[in-house]
């Protein structure tokens, strides 16, 4: 799922294009797209775009009126720029958008089509979208103390929570929490103050980090290669690769669709963490310890 970096890019890049371009003609193939049917799609028709925001994980265009266009991509939806008129990919394309300055695509990989578009008149509206997250590179370290200390829950569960942080996903919060130095399955309310400070530093530092580093690959080109694995993350998608850091292998907690990677040697103090899967078939054969896999 496209997460605070790449929404943020798209959102920059969006901006570079549409901002004062009129949106001449919407096309949807897909059903599933649209979660809204007042006001129809059909009246963002000779609009132009007046701004394009980030709201947690979704990207709204703001349209003369006081119209949105409300998009989430969710894991698989994907942008792209096109030339005017350009056609809808048969087997991917959901969408596409005929602005004056060029045609934006939207596609979704997968037989799952989750992406979404709500199409909703007036600020009020648009903040009912918001799941009120904090934004993680504004807030100061009290509010981050604030927001994460509200309710009792594992790091993992606080940095992807969207109601708790603003646009961290899977990806950036392993990441995230390997700069920090802790276990994801740690609980808020069991930090200390140096490591709530330090938590609150590597979010900020790897959010900035990668988002910088994908404003440089991308230059003045439209993002097209966004992805939830990307070369040079620490842990994330580097199962049983070495850490970056100490060069023992990455280990992994698999659940539902997700799955969480982390350094045992970097994060843990060497404990390996229950996978529920493989701890719950394994029983007492599955080992504890880095040491006991190694062995």
């Amino acid at each position: 799922m496209p997460e605070l970096p790449d929404v943020t890019l798209y959102v920059e890049h969006l901006s570079a294009r549409l901002i004062g371009a009129t949106l001449m003609r919407a096309r949807v193939v897909s059903p599933n797209l649209m979660r809204t049917v007042e006001p129809p799609l059909a009246s963002a028709e000779g609009r132009p775009v007046r701004g394009v925001r980030r709201i947690g994980k979704r990207i709204a265009l703001a349209l003369e009126g006081d119209l949105f266009l409300v998009f989430h991509l969710m894991i698989a939806g994907r942008f792209q720029w096109r030339e005017p008129g350009a056609k809808i990919p048969a087997r991917l394309g959901l969408a596409a958008f005929d602005f004056t300055a060029g045609t934006l695509v939207l596609t979704e990989a997968g037989s799952r089509k989750r992406a979404s578009l709500d199409v909703v008149v007036g600020e009020a509206a648009l903040r009912a979208l918001d799941p009120g997250g904090l934004e993680p590179l504004d807030a100061p370290l009290d509010a981050f103390r604030v927001a994460l200390l509200r309710e009792n829950h594992t790091l993992k569960r606080a940095l992807t929570d969207p109601r708790i942080m603003s646009g961290i996903g899977n990806a950036y919060s392993d990441e995230i929490l390997h700069r920090a130095r802790l276990s994801p399955l740690q609980l808020t309310r069991k930090l200390d103050e140096g490591e709530i400070e330090r938590l609150w530093r590597a979010t900020r530092e790897t959010l900035t980090l990668w988002l910088d580093r994908l404003r440089r690959e991308a230059g003045d080109s439209f993002p097209e290669k966004v992805t939830a694995f990307r070369e040079g993350m620490a842990v994330h998608g580097r199962y049983r690769q070495p850490c970056p850091d100490c060069g023992a292998p990455v280990q992994r907690i698999v659940y539902a669709e997700n799955e969480t990677n982390y350094c045992a040697r970097c994060q843990t103090a060497g404990r390996l963490l229950a996978d529920r899967s493989l701890s719950r078939l394994m029983h007492d054969d599955w080992p504890r310890t880095l040491e006991e896999l190694e062995t």
